[in-house]
């Protein structure tokens, strides 16, 4: 079966998570007279993100007379830090943006809006389901899922050439995505054929982006939770093999020194300066890339080992618990995450919809559309298993876990088996399994 946008999606509906969706017993959304004031929204985003954004908002207003959004748009490494430190002062924003691999540590310390009761009756039967479950805590829905996205590899293909490497190698289809082996070799021919201060790739787990790792995990056909989503499965040969492939791309040179999940500087700033010749990226970077890059390239897939393996990324849109304007808030929210809304967004900044609605819709991206099924058909690689182990509510526990161990296995301060070991005990302190 062709590797599509809509195959993903819909396949992902038989998405078994480990819990179950609570019935809708939605209301109505407020009368117009209860959507009316001021809301304030923070979020990150790219060029065409905030662009997306705007005219969401420009269109909400028109269609809600006496309602306006105040934007606020900051960097990403200061967005979470700007956050908590509101919602511990008490003068959060109304609404902000958040990773669904974060949502549940807000919703669990009571920070987000129950907006349960404020939705459309049929809301819940718009999305994805495993999109609506990314947005459930408990018995209540505290946000709307307004993307997803995933990573594959963005290549220069003028530094290929350089290291005498022709492009016609590099995989058209996910079936032929490069193996580990092959990738490795890649590795060892763009090392000698290109300067001492280029390197192969850079891989994207700076910070949080961490989770982009367990993606290795996953391709070795391993896991770090059980189904309970509590109980720590990563002490496991997958887990060592994972460890030892991504901590040779620093002792083979493959990555710039300062690639560790550490450093302040995220790996596509590497790719856009022509420091590396590949780097694993979201599809969000493609109109940056189309308009900045001075340079030719193109996208392939993500490797594989004992099978595909892929990160499950995006955002949703959440309102905060002491909203003096919860209604209008709900309505902000449904308006942005409805049909045309969403459609134009995903579009315009190369991200991949929610909506159940969408599936049907041949979507293509407004910048390089020719990538656009690269990412789709990295996206449908993604396996149910995979994503129920992102989705436990101990993840922002979990997260420095990985962070630390792993920069310990990359910088050599630690042999890969260590770092197991570590990794399970303290998975299993954050989780408490």
């Amino acid at each position: 079966m062709p590797l599509t946008r809509r195959t993903f999606l819909a396949g992902s509906g038989a998405l078994a998570l480990p819990f179950l969706l609570a019935s809708c017993g939605f209301v109505q959304t407020a009368p117009a007279e209860r959507r009316q004031g001021t809301l304030t929204f923070t979020t990150w985003g790219t060029d065409a993100e905030l662009a997306g954004f705007r005219s969401a908002i420009a269109a909400f207003e028109a269609a809600n007379e006496g309602s306006t959004v105040e934007l606020n748009a900051v960097p990403y490494e200061q967005m979470f830090t700007n956050i908590d430190a509101q919602l511990q002062a008490g003068n959060p924003p109304d609404i902000f943006r958040v990773p669904y691999y974060t949502f549940g540590a807000y919703a669990g310390r009571g920070q987000l809006l129950d907006l349960k009761p404020l939705l459309s009756a049929d809301r819940q039967s718009q999305f994805t389901p495993q999109a609506w479950a990314a947005v459930q805590n408990g018995d209540g829905t505290f946000g709307l899922p307004h993307h997803t996205d995933t990573s594959a590899i963005l290549v220069n293909l003028d530094m290929f050439r350089q290291a005498g490497i022709d492009p016609s190698e590099i995989p058209t289809s996910a079936d032929e995505a490069w193996t580990w082996d092959q990738l490795d070799a890649l590795g060892a021919r763009l090392r000698a054929g290109l300067p001492a201060d280029r390197w192969p790739w850079a891989y994207n787990w700076q910070g949080n982006g961490v989770t982009r790792w367990l993606s290795l995990l996953f391709q070795s056909d391993g896991a770090f939770l059980e189904s309970d989503q509590k109980t720590p499965a990563i002490d496991s040969d997958a887990a060592r093999e994972a460890v030892e492939f991504s901590s040779s791309f620093f002792s083979k040179n493959y990555v710039p020194a300062n690639n560790t999940i550490a450093s302040s500087s995220y790996a596509a700033e590497s790719w856009f300066s022509q420091s590396v010749a590949m780097v694993w990226s979201g599809a969000f970077q493609i109109p940056d890339a189309e308009q900045t890059a001075d340079f030719e390239w193109t996208a392939t897939f993500a490797p594989r080992n004992a099978r595909a393996g892929s990160d499950f990324g995006g955002n949703a849109l959440v309102a905060t618990a002491n909203t003096q304007q919860p209604e209008l808030a709900a309505a902000f929210l449904e308006f942005v995450t409805n049909a045309d809304p969403m459609r134009d967004f995903c579009r315009a900044a190369s991200l991949l919809p929610t909506r159940t609605d969408l599936l049907t819709d041949d979507l293509t991206f407004d910048v390089r559309p020719d990538l656009g099924p690269v990412f789709a058909g990295q996206a449908s690689l993604v396996q149910p298993q995979d994503v129920a182990q992102v989705a436990s509510p101990s993840m922002s526990a979990i997260i420095p876990v990985l962070k630390e161990q792993l920069d310990l296995a990359f910088t050599g301060a630690q042999d890969a088996a260590t770092t197991v070991t570590n990794l399970q005990s303290g998975i299993g302190a954050a989780t408490g399994g």
